[in-house]
């Protein structure tokens, strides 16, 4: 009875991705504001809130890599277990999730270890200053001892959203970002503790977080439990979902060598100033991206479910659905950014001299976004299918491909400097976005029609004659 409310393949197609996608994208909203209300908080210190934001931004990278981790097997184990499923394997299903959580655990305590051995020349290496250093040193360090929450509240979490259960992934960030939002004025201002009281007000919440997402997962409501059994290693169940997962966590390990690259550039061209822009210009794209990230999200469980049950009619009508909506809403997006660039920026800091900067930096970063919707759509399809290779590549072909090269060359060209710097992303998203999606639709795309045309065939054949004898 529980397993047929969450059945994708009844119901419009459009109505099940937005009853998924509606709370994904409340989440992302309310996750970003994680670290929107931090940056708002900090950001306005007296006396030292721009260095304090700008030694915040410096962490970025590695808070992506933790990030990354936590997709490695959230959106490496979610998508296989959908897929299971649909198929009504639901010991293989449970056996996916069971060995994403041990790979958590494991892998958090790893990249904590790690990351506070190797902080300091990491962040000088990601264009800390002597003036930046403090800020982004002791944000680090409190974040980094949490870091295990983290992985596991977002890493988990997308099993809950794999299972049909849109609402209560919601409620998972939502707690967090309350307990957040509460106490992040009390550790910052109150106490005095500056970006540390930031930090343990993020990774209290994080750990609220996570203890929310195992109670749900062991509980009577899940149809796919977390059970001890389950948890043991299987390397081909491992290997799959490293596989799988490698899509999410190599974009995420590529922005974050992307940021480095942008921080450390800007720095030499720029100083301060503009890696503060960037800072705020990668919290802009945050924002304003969670509806499109929210959707193609959404459609993953809806996506995965419909192919394991043969139903490829609904999945590609999930990929026509997706592709439009992040369309249209990147466009708008881009207009409005192109029109408005101060509104945003004054949301994370009113200083004249960052405005005046950032505003012309803002329109040309953002100028072909509506491009990079079309590599989400593209991407999130592969992911949602198990298409690991492709997935993989286009990660990295955006960013490690297109991206890198650029953020080196563009600036000294013509005296470009760190105008350079912010058009590689649009040319990124024109060249990347253009190629991931011609890609799908010419093999994903023509792979659903064939597949379809076969099932009609198979099921259309009548069954043998029984032959009878006369007695």
């Amino acid at each position: 009875m529980r397993e047929s409310k969450n059945d994708f393949t009844k119901g419009s197609v459009a109505s099940n991705i937005l009853r998924m996608a509606i709370p994904m994208t409340i989440a992302q909203i309310v996750n970003v504001l994680y670290n929107i209300v931090d940056r708002m908080y900090i950001g306005r210190l007296p006396d030292e809130g721009m260095l304090a934001l700008t030694g915040l931004g410096l962490t970025f990278p590695v808070i992506s890599i933790v990030t990354a981790f936590a997709n490695l097997c959230g959106s490496g184990g979610a998508p296989l277990c959908s897929i299971a499923r649909g198929e009504g394997d639901h010991e293989q299903a449970e056996n996916i999730m069971g060995n994403a959580f041990t790979l958590l655990l494991i892998l958090g305590v790893l990249l904590t270890g790690v990351v506070l051995a190797v902080k300091e020349p990491l962040l000088y290496a990601f264009g800390a200053s002597p003036d930046t250093f403090p800020y982004a040193d002791a944000y680090l360090t409190v974040y980094t001892l949490g870091s295990i929450f983290v992985m596991i509240g977002l890493g988990m979490n997308a099993f809950i959203n794999s299972q049909g259960f849109g609402n209560f992934g919601m409620v998972t960030v939502c707690i967090g970002a309350a307990t957040n939002i509460v106490l992040d004025p009390i550790f910052i201002y109150l106490f005095h503790m500056g970006v540390q009281g930031a930090a343990l007000a993020t990774i209290i919440s994080q750990f609220l977080s996570a203890v929310w997402v195992l109670k749900f997962l062991v509980g009577r409501r899940a149809i796919l439990k977390l059970r001890l059994r389950h948890m043991r290693l299987r390397w081909r169940i491992v290997r799959r979902i490293v596989a799988l997962g490698l899509s999410n966590f190599t974009m995420a390990c590529t922005n974050s060598a992307v940021q480095v690259m942008c921080n450390s550039t800007l720095q030499f061209y720029g100083g301060d100033l503009y890696v503060g822009v960037m800072t705020v210009i990668n919290s802009i794209r945050e924002v304003v991206f969670m509806p499109i990230s929210g959707t193609t999200q959404g459609s993953l469980p809806v996506m995965g479910y419909n192919y394991g049950a043969r139903d490829y009619a609904r999945v590609r009508q999930c990929i026509k659905f997706i592709t439009k909506l992040c369309v249209v809403y990147a466009t708008f997006v881009c207009v409005f950014l192109q029109i408005f660039p101060e509104l945003m920026i004054r949301i994370f800091n009113d200083d004249p001299a960052l405005i005046q900067a950032g505003a012309r930096c803002v329109r040309i970063y953002s100028c072909c976004f509506f491009m990079m919707s079309l590599q989400m759509a593209g991407q999130n399809t592969f992911l949602a299918l198990g298409r690991s290779k492709q997935a993989i590549f286009f990660s990295l072909l955006r960013k490690a491909i297109i991206v890198v090269p650029l953020v080196y060359i563009l600036p000294r060209i013509g005296g470009l400097g760190v105008t350079g710097v912010f058009l590689s992303e649009p040319i990124s998203d024109v060249i990347g976005g253009s190629a991931c999606f011609i890609t799908m639709m010419c093999t994903v795309w023509r792979e659903l029609v064939a597949r379809e045309k076969a099932e009609r065939e198979r099921t259309a054949i009548p069954e043998p004659a029984t032959e009878t004898s006369n007695s």
